[in-house]
């Protein structure tokens, strides 16, 4: 039997959740997808987006809106299965043990409450702190996520403040009650560079003051290289490599990895960009096959009728590709050599 001590704090597995089509059909954008974050570790999730990676963290948080619906799978923090809970317990989980840094804190922080309010009711719904002790607890996070002069900040409305604040306010409310996993998703969007740098600074302070476990969700894989233990690469709301981060970033297995690499700016004056071709099938608009097929210049014959699954290529690395199946890799090799 697995210690409490040896598992990991949340595992996700074959979690589906999908979302109904115009004809009456059920599209995956979430589509069985399996991972795992240990105590004070940092799981990058990556991918383009409409690749799945918000509706994930949405699921993981019981937080998908109606029509969509989570299928299938199973979500577990510490050992409990989330998706068995019912809704006051999982309000319960929310906030408590885990906290949630939204894409546009504009949007997540309500506009009719001063932010100092926001935390300190946060605090008591949670019952860590009421009246004046709730209030400094707020001054306290606040200082701690960076805010100067916190106490005028604390009676501010979230439009008086700029993106900047308003993400590390966003940040002091999703650690206000200190849980143990927080999922952040696109911090730093809409950022400016030195914005973006000091929000991923502060997030790395706060995993080691408050002992965090971090679900980082990017399109930017130079942010996943900063910060990320492990990376999980998602594309049309599957799981498509998974590998420790300086793994993955020395030797990507996968065609769509490879390109997302090869897409980070250079830093060299007039260097190109080299852009995956095509976009992100839309939500039940992905080929029969490999999803990437239709993008990958390593494409092969059944690459366009066989769907791939995860396969071993390294210790603790999986890809989802045919080119590492022995059953296929010898017709990808004959392929290239006729190009």
């Amino acid at each position: 039997m697995t210690s409490s001590s040896d598992r990991p704090l949340l595992r996700v597995e074959n979690l589906r959740t999908v979302f109904p089509l115009a004809d009456g059909r059920e599209a995956a954008a979430v589509d069985g997808i399996s991972f795992s974050i240990g105590r004070g570790e940092t799981l990058g999730l990556v991918g383009e987006s409409g690749s799945g990676k918000s509706v994930a963290a949405l699921s993981i948080m019981r937080l998908v809106l109606p029509p969509g619906r989570i299928a299938a799978g199973r979500v577990e923090l510490d050992g409990r299965n989330l998706l068995d809970l019912a809704e006051p317990e999982m309000r319960r989980v929310r906030g408590r043990r885990i906290g949630f840094v939204f894409q546009e804190p504009m949007v997540a922080l309500n506009p009719v409450y001063t932010i100092g309010y926001q935390i300190a009711e946060t605090l008591k719904v949670h019952g860590l702190a009421r009246g004046d002790n709730a209030r400094r607890r707020a001054l306290e996070l606040l200082q701690a996520v960076r805010i100067p002069d916190p106490e005028r900040r604390a009676r501010e409305y979230p439009h008086q403040m700029s993106g900047g604040l308003r993400q590390r306010a966003m940040i002091a409310l999703a650690i206000a009650a200190e849980p143990e996993l927080l999922i952040a998703d696109e911090p730093t969007t809409a950022l400016d560079v030195t914005v973006q740098a000091e929000i991923l600074d502060l997030l790395r302070e706060m995993r080691r003051a408050f002992s965090l476990s971090l679900l980082l969700i990017t399109h930017d894989l130079a942010v996943v290289a900063e910060m990320a233990d492990r990376v999980a690469v998602m594309y049309t709301g599957r799981i498509v490599e998974k590998a420790r981060a300086d793994v993955l970033f020395a030797d990507p297995a996968h065609p769509y990895t490879r390109g997302l690499l090869t897409s980070i700016p250079s830093g060299e004056s007039g260097a190109r960009l080299q852009a995956i071709p095509g976009n992100v099938p839309g939500l039940g608009q992905a080929p029969a096959g490999c999803a990437f097929a239709p993008r990958c210049r390593e494409r092969f014959d059944p690459c366009t009728t066989t769907r791939p699954e995860l396969i071993p290529v390294g210790l603790d690395h999986t890809a989802c590709c045919l080119l590492h199946d022995p059953a296929h890799a010898l017709r990808a090799t004959a392929t290239e050599g006729r190009r």
